[in-house]
């Protein structure tokens, strides 16, 4: 969750053209839209009519845990996600993420089809991709998928800034040096300020304006990944007592803007009630590391949903269902906590869970 993001090199994958340009981290990556040719060939073999988005952010390509990422590759295929929104990935060790990932799951006869874009969200996608527009900046990747003659969606990978975590102030803790302050701040233009002063508002309005582009185009958006950020609809008079929120009622701003713009929380859209399905995300209770990895404030309740999936364009899609992915344990005042505090719906696949984040997985249908 909170580390800097590095990037070393470009890879861009497609299904009959494959193109490969390296660079050096100090040169910059080019504009230039790719084009996958030949796409038609590929719809009918993919497309059912729906189609499962993962989003998930992987703890550093899961090295953070003993054989994490072949745990990641599990996780991948028994979610059975037809697209994934991957996030801390670094390219480790001169090595290509997505090559490896790629390869890993086509030895389990999965076929994805990806790029590397140099920055750490990446897109996985069993559609073909049609196009993979630039777009500025490390926190977001973007593809185009076409999923039949009617229908392309705009896909935006999601990775937003980590620090300015303003989420923690109310708890006692500073989102900036993670220390413990002598009290909570509840003062709301306070953490604001704090909030405001991260580059997660920045890179939603490039996203923004980016999006209504598409949209124009005729396009479905989705937009997923880890916000490091919570939802105004989660920090509500209905939940102030709760979590540690210290009685505080914060209109985040990155979920308001979504909300103003025509974008759906999946996650709410299906369990609009914040108490009884608070959907957790970060952290998750990783049993296979160590507790002291997994602490981030050690006498405070840090529980929040801060990984979605956004979309729009119900005009053309319809969401069916979500669900949390990953352990239903959760991290709370330094200790592990088994219990589920609401009724949220999870899926936790066998074996190795491979983060420190939960994930969330939505089913979609083409109308």
């Amino acid at each position: 969750m909170k580390y800097i993001v590095c990037s070393i090199g470009i890879f861009l994958f497609f299904t009959v053209l494959i193109s490969c340009n390296s660079c050096s981290n100090d040169k910059k990556i080019g504009a230039k839209e790719i084009v996958e040719e030949d796409v038609e060939d590929k719809i009918a073999d993919n497309f059912k009519g729906d189609f499962k988005v993962l989003s998930l952010n992987t703890w550093q390509e899961g090295t953070s845990v003993n054989n994490g990422f072949n745990a990641l590759v599990q996780v991948i295929l028994q979610s059975k996600a037809d697209v994934v929104l991957l996030s801390e990935i670094r390219n480790y060790n001169n090595t290509v993420f997505t090559d490896r990932i790629l390869k890993e799951l086509n030895a389990n006869n999965v076929a994805f089809h990806s790029f590397n874009s140099a920055k750490s969200p990446i897109i996985l996608s069993k559609f073909p991709i049609a196009s993979k527009p630039s777009i500025n900046t490390t926190s977001l990747a973007k593809a185009i998928l076409k999923l039949d003659e009617e229908t392309n969606i705009a896909v935006y990978a999601a990775h937003l800034d980590y620090t300015h975590y303003a989420c923690y102030l109310p708890r006692g803790y500073d989102g900036i040096t993670w220390k413990k302050l002598p009290t909570p701040v509840l003062d709301l233009d306070k953490i604001l300020k704090q909030n405001k002063d991260s580059k997660r508002d920045e890179a939603i309005t490039l996203f923004m304006a980016d999006a209504e582009k598409e949209a124009k185009k005729g396009n479905f958006i989705l937009l997923g990944g880890d916000f490091n950020e919570p939802s105004h609809i989660d920090w509500t008079a209905a939940t102030k007592d709760l979590f540690d929120h210290n009685g505080t009622i914060v209109p985040w701003h990155q979920s308001v803007t979504l909300k103003e713009n025509g974008f759906v929380d999946s996650y709410r859209e299906i369990y609009p009630n914040p108490v009884t399905y608070p959907g957790i995300t970060w952290p998750a209770n990783n049993v296979n590391v160590d507790l002291s990895k997994l602490v981030w404030t050690l006498e405070a309740d840090e529980r929040d949903r801060i990984d979605y999936i956004y979309y729009k364009g119900e005009e053309k899609i319809v969401l069916k269902s979500i669900v949390v992915v990953g352990p239903i344990g959760s991290i709370v005042e330094g200790q592990r906590v088994d219990g589920n505090p609401g009724d949220d719906v999870f899926y936790t696949p066998d074996g190795i869970w491979p983060s420190d984040h939960k994930g969330v997985l939505a089913t979609f249908t083409v109308k």
